[in-house]
This record gives C-alpha cells, structure tokens and sequence, in this order.
C-alpha cells in the first residue's frame, strides 16, 4: 500500500477570514453543540473524517446507512450528523448559515443548512448498530438523547475545540503526517484502545510492529467511550507510565478526540478510514473490536471476529492494511505471553489470564494484581481512582409509586448509613429536591425528567467526590432512570432499589390525598392513575413494604450494600 503523508485538505479558513467570520457569526442563529457533536466537529475540520465537508445530508446519510457508502460510491460506514430538536430546526430554513458553538459559547464553526429532515431512528439502529435494541449504547443514544431532527450541510471551521489537557499529546491528522515525515516513517502500525494497557496489550503491539515491519502509534481515544469506562485523565496517566516501556525512536503516542459508537465491524472500518488520514499503513483489529457487551438477550451484539472480516474486505479499498489482533495469554512456565491459538502444548502449561471483569473486582476488593498481569506504575494509577469499593462514593437510588413509602425507607437507611460513619450521606427526597433544586418546574413528562436528571447530577457529584446519595423520587421512566445511572456509575456504583408497594395499596395509604385529587381528574398526569409507571426490569433489589417494618427494609438495603462490598460487613 502506498503510504501518501502529503497534507490533507481541512475546513479550516485562514486567520484572517476567522476573524471576519468570528464578527459577522454574531449575527446568525447559534447551536449550542454536544459533546459528541464537538468530537465530532473536531474531525470533521482537521481532516480526521477526510472526505467528508461538513454533516451528511440526507441523500448521504441514507446511502450510508444503508450500504456503508456516500451517495458517490466513496466508502464511509458511520452517519456523521448534526442532530437538534424540533424547536431549534423550526427556526432554521434550507440555506442559511448557523454558528456551531462549544458549551461555554466559544464559536467553533459556521455551517451552511442544505438539508433538514427526520430521521428513521429504528432504521438507523437497525442498519448501522445491527439492531433496533437499547441495551445498545449508541441506540440508547439515538432513541434518547439525539434530536429528533438531523440537519446537513458543509462546515467552515473558524477554530479547533480547546483542550487544556495533555496538549503536548494532541495532533491533528497532518500534524501526524508531519511528524512521519520528519522521522522518516513509512510504515507505522495504529493500535487503538479505550482502556489501559497491560503487559498483554505491550506484547501485541510489540508483535504488531514486528510482524508488519513498521513503526508504532499508541493512538488512544479521548473522545466519549462506552458509559461505565475508565475516564480518559486515569487512562492518559497509564499510558504515560508504559510509554518508556516502548523504544523511543519506534514508538509515538497521540491521542484521538472521537466519540466512539461501539458499533463492532462498521466502527472498525470506520477506525480504519480514520487512522489512514493520520498517516497510518497498518492497523491492529481485536477481536470484538469495540464490541458494547452484552444485547438484551445476553448475546453479543458481534461475533468475535465479525469486525476483522469486514475490514479485511475492504481494506484494499482503504488503503491500509489490517494487523490481527492475536488474543495473549501468559504462559507461566516459560514466563512469557504467546497468542492463545499459538500454543500447541497447552495441555502440559499453566496458562495465567486475567479479564477485565476479574481486574474490576481486584481493584475494587483491593487484591493483589499481579506484575506478570500488569506494570506497577499502571496499578498504581488505577488504584488512585479505583478504591477498594468501602472506600468508594455511591448512589442508591430508590423509585416507586407516590405513597409507596420510598421516603420513609430511605430516611431509614440514612441514619443507619451515618451511625455507621466514614463517609457523607446526602437524601435527595422527591419533595425536598422539588422545593431547593426545581421549585420552577411543574409535571409534564418533560419537567419530571429534567427533575430527575438534576436529582442525577447532584448524586453523581456526591459520588464522585467519595459521598452516599440516596435519592428517592418517583422516577417512572425506565429510560431517564437509565440516564441516571450512567451519569453515577462513571464515578461510582449505582444501586436501584424498586419499593415494589402495589398501587392498590398506595391508594388505600394516600397520606397526602393526592389519589384522591387525581381520581376526581384535579392532578393531570399522575404516575399510576393517569401515567405509566415503567417497572424496573433488573434493580439491584426490589423491596415489598406491605407488612413489612421500615427498619427491616432499610436492613434489606444494608445487607445489598455489604454483599456488593460499598459498606464492611
């Protein structure tokens, strides 16, 4: 394959013309980005999703969603799109110029609309993801979080998103190329990772390199990963605690501001397009690469090998080659790791592997992690974020009927929990949040999801700074309390707890007499008279309160907590 390190076009304007566009910007209608939409963005305008010139529009969006290609024949695999709500696309009109802002309002972009539509979400999900089924997390997304509506058209880059982290680490696609040039690089492999790397990932990457001839780059992404993975700031730190592992003079490292989609074989394809834009020849495909876990059926959402297959289709098309990603097992005896389908006397060694899984539990119970697993200094990074778990924040999070007796239970395990002692314990009640955090908001649908999601925001700041939250609202919707979490569990452990009292008995308790109201038609869209309650499908317990002493609930969740290891038995 040839290796073309040349400069690659970028939507950049000259300084000159960002200054000219930064005043005449304050004029147009401005779209406050995501952060997925900033990632985005970013590689849109630095060439990183070189050929693309702005957000797909909707010729180009179905022709990718359908056959991996842009209306032109050119292969792309992911939908690049600029998604906003309804209200913000009734102001917009095919043809005008709209400002593309950060979340702190610093202009980013302008981009000019040429087309508007809705979206077929289920499609999308379908075609793209393999499924329509939200345990997916980039379908969960899209259901969600993204608009409703999707708006294409090409971007004039102003100024790349500021980074105050790691900045020396940083490069743009031609920045890369630059650097090749300078060293004389021709052919450099790219290993992609979202999680720290161990002593087996060091050994692959090793082998890579060796088998492809070529030069390393460490190309970790920075960018949004799966909920629940290990924050870039920890990861970046482990990186550079191996980095002198490598040999200097074959091995860069730089890292990549995308947010990943986790959708298997098309993101792998899509990772390849990607490094080839940064420079690269070669490109290590894992087994399951950026596989999400588990459907809602406990299945894998890809076969283990379905992303290198696609990618080895295409890779001539690409122009860069695919490094298989061997699986490395340590194998005691001979006090190295060797490819796990290498080994032909597997029978008479002892083979050592630890999982990611496994490792999550040693962390989290303070074991020991062995050196022929991992390297000091990376333990050690990852120890300073991950305490053994009773030293960890946490969130429980109790929902249920009105009336179901969340309040008392969770007022219950609060003075358990600080007779306990050791760590801050904050209550988060449906009524007490109501009156301090969104006195403003009434009961539509839409109020009492953002009235949770602020419940969310505060659990997940006490969780992370090493406190208990315990939140007791009604939360009736599966997909907000889903949010919820996801929010918590980058920080700390997220335990649902269903008070599982029958509406029946709710109404019969009625302490407030809001059944009442509402059965007269005097309360508009109330949770289980006039407004669906979604049952949780997998709490971490489930609570029966009838006839059953408060204190022995909260002794129930005491129990959860000191067998999931947040409190010491």
């Amino acid at each position: 394959m040839s290796h073309d390190l040349t400069p690659i076009p970028e939507l950049y304007v000259s300084y000159e013309s960002s200054q000219k566009l930064k005043l005449e910007a304050a004029e147009l209608i401005s779209h406050d980005l995501t952060p997925r939409q900033i990632c985005d963005l970013e590689l849109l305008m630095n060439g990183g999703f070189n050929p693309l010139k702005g957000f797909l529009g909707q010729a180009d969006y179905e022709s990718v969603v359908d056959n991996m290609r842009l209306a032109d024949g050119t292969l792309w695999p992911m939908p690049i799109t600029l998604d906003v709500s309804e209200g913000f696309a009734e102001t917009i009109e095919i043809g005008q110029d709209i400002a593309l802002r950060d979340q702190e309002g610093v202009i980013l972009a302008t981009m000019t609309i040429t087309d508007k539509w809705v979206p077929n979400k289920p499609h999308e999900a379908e075609k793209v993801f393999g499924a329509d089924d939200s345990a997916h997390p980039a379908v969960n997304y899209l259901h969600n979080t993204a608009g409703a509506v999707y708006l294409g058209g090409p971007v004039t880059g102003i100024q790349q998103p500021v980074h105050y982290d790691f900045r020396a680490r940083r490069d743009t696609p031609n920045e890369l190329r630059a650097y090749f040039r300078k060293l004389g690089w021709r052919k450099v492999v790219a290993f992609q990772t979202r999680n720290p790397l161990h002593r087996a990932h060091q050994e692959l990457t090793f082998r890579a390199a060796k088998e492809a001839q070529a030069n390393l780059l460490i190309h970790p992404v920075v960018g949004m990963t799966k909920p629940g993975d290990i924050d870039h700031f920890t990861r970046v730190r482990c990186y550079e605690a191996v980095l002198d592992q490598y040999p200097s003079s074959t091995t860069t490292m730089s890292l990549l501001n995308l947010a990943m989609r986790m959708a298997g074989p098309r993101e792998a394809v899509w990772h390849g397009l990607i490094r080839k834009n940064h420079g690269c020849t070669h490109f290590i495909v894992g087994r399951d690469h950026a596989g999400p876990g588990k459907n809602s059926a406990g299945e894998d959402f890809y076969g283990p090998y379905d992303a290198q297959d696609l990618f080895r289709t295409h890779q001539e098309e690409m122009g860069i080659e695919m490094v298989d990603f061997k699986h490395m097992v340590y194998v005691q005896d001979r006090a190295q790791y060797e490819p796990a389908d290498e080994i032909l006397d597997k029978d008479n060694v002892t083979i050592l592997n630890i999982s990611g899984t496994e490792l999550r539990r040693r962390l989290s119970e303070g074991l020991e992690i062995p050196e022929w697993f991992s390297f000091p200094a990376v333990v050690e990074e990852l120890r300073k974020t991950r305490p053994p778990r009773a030293e960890q924040g946490f969130t429980v999070f109790f929902t249920g009927f009105s009336g179901s007796g969340k309040s008392t239970v969770a007022n219950a395990l609060m003075v358990k929990l600080m007779e306990m002692g050791g760590r801050p314990v904050t209550l988060l009640d449906g009524d007490i949040v109501r009156k301090n955090l969104s006195s403003e908001l009434g009961f539509s649908k839409e109020h009492r999801d953002l009235n949770i999601r602020r419940i969310g925001y505060v659990a997940s700041e006490i969780t992370k700074n090493g406190g208990i939250a315990i939140c007791a609202p009604i939360a009736p919707y599966a997909s907000t309390r889903r949010a919820v979490r996801e929010d918590v569990e980058q920080f700390g452990a997220f335990i649902e707890v269903h008070v599982a009292t029958s509406i029946e008995e709710c109404e019969r308790r009625d302490r407030k007499g809001l059944y009442k109201l509402a059965r007269a038609g005097k309360i508009k869209e109330f949770t289980g008279i006039s407004d669906p309650y979604d049952v949780p499908e997998n709490p971490e317990l489930r609570l029966e309160t009838e006839s059953v002493p408060v204190d022995n609930c909260a002794h129930q969740v005491i129990l959860k907590l000191e067998s999931l290891g947040l409190i010491k038995g």
